[in-house]
């Protein structure tokens, strides 16, 4: 990512911000920290308590549920995907970790710069939670289908 055109063209070319005119987007990105992440390190941990969202922007990242020494790989994550933004809401304890699995550069989206964009951009911030929304929405109903389809189709040998 070499610079500010650059970046803005990778998050417009995804769901999120595909609603945002260049200004919007660079109002937006003026207020977020770029946090840097090598291969292997865990950029969030199940159960920790979270206060921020994060955008991929460069890289690939494992989401992974861990239960009594069970590990279940939820998600892989690519560029243009986020992370975290159940603790925009609630500041609750994280569900899975997020570990990088390649170098990683991300966008972090803190509470206070949602209230800050919504204060001095809220055409801008109407249309990040929108997008926020529609991306929860679908991840919904596919893991709504996900649900009804192991119901429906048992797994064979299970009869």
């Amino acid at each position: 990512m070499n610079n500010l055109t650059d970046l803005r063209e990778k998050l417009q070319s995804r769901e999120l911000f595909a609603d945002f005119t260049v200004e919007e987007i660079d109002q937006l990105l003026d207020l977020l920290d770029r946090v840097e992440a090598p291969a292997g390190q865990v950029i969030v941990r199940q159960d920790e308590l979270g206060d921020c969202m994060y955008i991929l922007v460069e890289g690939t990242a494992s989401v992974t549920h861990h239960k009594d020494g069970h590990h279940v790989l939820l998600a892989t994550l690519q560029a243009g995907d986020f992370f975290g933004e159940l603790a925009l809401v609630d500041e609750g304890p994280r569900s899975a970790d997020v570990q990088a699995t390649a170098d990683c550069v991300l966008l972090k989206i803190t509470q206070a710069v949602i209230c800050a964009v919504a204060g001095v951009y809220p055409t801008a911030a109407f249309k990040l939670l929108i997008g926020i929304g529609r991306v929860l929405v679908e991840r919904l109903r596919r893991s709504n289908q996900r649900y009804v389809d192991s119901l429906l189709f048992p797994i064979a040998g299970n009869d």
